[in-house]
Parts: C-alpha cells; structure tokens; sequence
C-alpha cells in the first residue's frame, strides 16, 4: 500500500507540473507574439479604418462586467443564504435548486446567446445592445454564483454560528458579521470566476450586442464589442497583429482583475472583523 500511495503522490506532483507548464506555455505564447504589437494608439486611440483600436472594446467589455455583476452577485449570493441558512441545505426545494443549477450551468453558452437573442433583441424590441448582452451573461453566471457560495458557506464551522446565537446573537447579524466574512475566501473566488467568464466570453455577445468595433457605445441600450469579442473579429478579418496585441490587453485586464477582486475580499474580512473587535 506504502507504494501505491507514493506513487499516487508522483503522478499528483506530476499533474501539478504539466498544469503549471501548460499554463505558462499559454501566457509566454500570448505575450510573445502580442507584447510587441502593442501600442498606445491601438489601445486608446481613436478609431482609425486602416489602425483599429481597443478603446471600445475596454468599455464595453466594463460595461459587461458592471450589468452582469449588479444583477447576478447580489441575487446569487442572497440565494445561496437562503439555500444555507434559513433551509438547512436540507429538502426537496433544496435539491430541486442544486440539480437546476448544476445543469444550468453545464449548458453550452450558445444556447444562453440564442435564449437572449430571442428574448431581448427580438421579443423586447431591443435590437443588439450592451443591456442585452449584459443581462444574458447575469442569468448565465447566476448558477456559478449561487453553488459556488453555497459550498462556501457550507465550509463555515458550524461552532461559530452556535456560539453567535449564545451569545443572543441575531440570526441575521450572525450570517452578515460571523458567516459572510469567515466564508469571503470562498465567494470572492466564486465572483472572480463568473467574471472571468463574463470577460472570455464571445458566443453570447454575438448573438446579444453585435460586433460594433469602430464605436465606443454610448449608452446601455447601444450595440458594442468586447476584448474577446475584438480578438475574434481581428483574427477573422487580417489583423493578426492586433488579434495578439488584443490577446495580452485581455490577458492583463484578467489578472488585475483577479487582484482587485482578492483585495477587495480581505478588506472586506479585515474590516468586519475590525468592527466586531
């Protein structure tokens, strides 16, 4: 048995190599072949028919994230302390919740793209818009949000809530100044992830805003674009330079993304426990 566990032991190490590897190789090939390619008129500049830039791409996809995250965090989160806290994760509703949101969350995102095109575009008479588009990534990220949070509130120390109410402690004030913060870890990741899909994502937006690179939208009900979106059409169109270029904005606005959001959660930890001191 001594041996089989040490040998499980290897291949673990060695599966945690190959994925660093991997993920290395991805982001040495991006920055290789775009970070030359980059400049300040590409990302900022006005549009120029022979110079594309990005600068519509960078609201529009903000405008994505804004509309998705307002709509989905709060209701993913707020659904999820329900689930955990006032039913005891427990009951057939429970259940009925967790299996709808598992297979909502496995259906492929071109199926989410028709949904909203059927829906906002045509339906609601909206035509390709940023709102559209932004609504349809909310109701595709909200099963993400809602399990994600639900685990990480399951993770919480049953102790801690039992000791509140001993203390005479609310259930409510508990849940906001016991639960939340221990589980912040937990649901800040469970955000950044449903962002960064927010932020990958193509086959949604092009059913939902359109493809409008050459103008930054000047309203929410305005057709746009977005990095991922803008890496599809310049690759498609004889702009492999700035597809690259592209590629590494994306790239970089993840990562600080990732950053900002990780800040965020232990400020938020931080402060709570600061205030319950």
């Amino acid at each position: 048995m001594r041996k089989i566990y040490y040998a499980l032991k290897y291949v673990c190490i060695a599966a945690l190599v190959i994925s660093l590897v991997a993920l290395l190789a991805v982001v040495a090939y991006v920055l290789i072949n775009g970070l030359d390619k980059l400049s300040f008129h590409l990302v900022f500049g006005e549009y120029d028919p022979n110079m594309p830039t990005l600068l519509p791409a960078l609201v529009g996809t903000l405008q994505l994230i804004g509309v998705a995250a307002i709509i989905a965090i709060p209701i993913g989160v707020a659904s999820a302390i329900f689930l955990v806290e006032y039913t005891n994760n427990k009951g057939k509703f429970v259940k009925i919740v967790q299996v709808a949101a598992e297979t909502l969350a496995g259906i492929p995102s071109i199926v989410y793209g028709l949904f909203g095109y059927l829906i906002f575009v045509v339906a609601f008479g909206w035509g390709y818009s940023i709102i559209g588009g932004g609504i349809t990534l909310a109701i595709m990220i909200l099963p993400t949000i809602v399990r994600s949070t639900q685990e990480s509130l399951l993770s919480v120390q049953g102790g801690l809530r039992e000791g509140a109410y001993a203390l005479g402690t609310s259930k409510v004030r508990t849940i906001f100044r016991i639960v939340l913060p221990s589980a912040a870890g937990g649901i800040v990741t469970a955000i950044i992830l449903a962002i960064g899909r927010v932020v990958s994502e193509s086959a949604v937006l092009i059913l939902t805003i359109g493809m409008v690179v050459n103008k930054v939208p000047e309203t929410l009900m305005s057709p746009g674009t977005s990095l991922a979106l803008d890496i599809y059409y310049f690759a498609s169109h004889g702009y492999p330079n700035e597809a690259a270029a592209t590629a590494v904005v994306l790239l970089v606005f993840v990562i600080l993304l990732n950053l900002l959001a990780g800040w965020i959660g232990n400020m938020i930890k931080k402060s709570t426990y600061g205030d319950a001191k």
